[in-house]
């Protein structure tokens, strides 16, 4: 017998790359097609993406997440400026939206960062909620973006250290959002077997 055919909730995601740089067309941004390519990878829901590529601007940063929200992004992913830079705000921009912090996900971005760079401890990445909506903030380039959403495997592919992305789709689950289904291969989302839903039929 033929399993049945999933039907995937359509989500919209938010992706927002920060640079001053990258912004003024000094160089390619790398961040947006990055983040593109990892959710499209890892999620079976089909997503619409709202993209920003906007300068290391404070009150710019912080309108640009309340716009994503407000527009239905129920998952919100930044990268840049999260170092120590004078011109780094990136946290205190989504801070300053924020209505709860989520502290586990910058806490666990730092613990895979530093198995690879002992500089890992200057990132100040946080997360937030927003109204319905998971806001994050991730590393700036393309490698550790996606060594932070996946978490670290050996050669044979078993997990070492989780990924902060297997515990975005409960997350979402608990503010009032879709429910995200990953691609085990990718990312396995991990939630209580009483928040899993059963298999439906499209």
């Amino acid at each position: 017998m033929s399993e049945p055919t999933r039907s995937h909730e359509p989500v919209k995601i938010g992706i927002v790359s920060i640079s001053d740089r990258a912004s003024t067309g000094v160089y390619e941004d790398k961040g947006l097609p990055a983040l593109q390519d990892w959710l499209t990878r890892a999620l079976h829901n089909p997503i619409t993406f709202e993209s920003r590529l906007i300068p290391d601007e404070k009150d710019g940063i912080s309108a640009a997440l309340i716009e994503l929200v407000d527009a239905g992004c129920s998952l919100v992913l930044t990268t840049g400026g999260t170092g120590p830079a004078l011109r780094d705000v990136t946290p205190e921009a989504t801070l300053a939206v924020a209505h709860k912090e989520m502290p586990g996900f910058g806490e666990q971005m730092r613990q895979i960062s530093l198995k690879f760079v002992p500089t890992a401890i200057l990132s100040r990445q946080v997360a937030v909620v927003r109204d319905q909506s998971l806001i994050i903030n991730l590393p700036g380039q393309p490698k550790a973006i996606a060594e932070t959403l996946e978490g670290l495997k050996d050669a044979e592919g078993k997990q070492i250290v989780p990924g902060i992305f297997a515990a975005v789709p409960y997350c979402i689950d608990l503010i009032g959002g879709p429910y995200l289904e990953t691609q085990d291969e990718v990312c396995k989302a991990f939630r209580p077997k009483s928040a899993v839903r059963a298999t439906r039929t499209a």
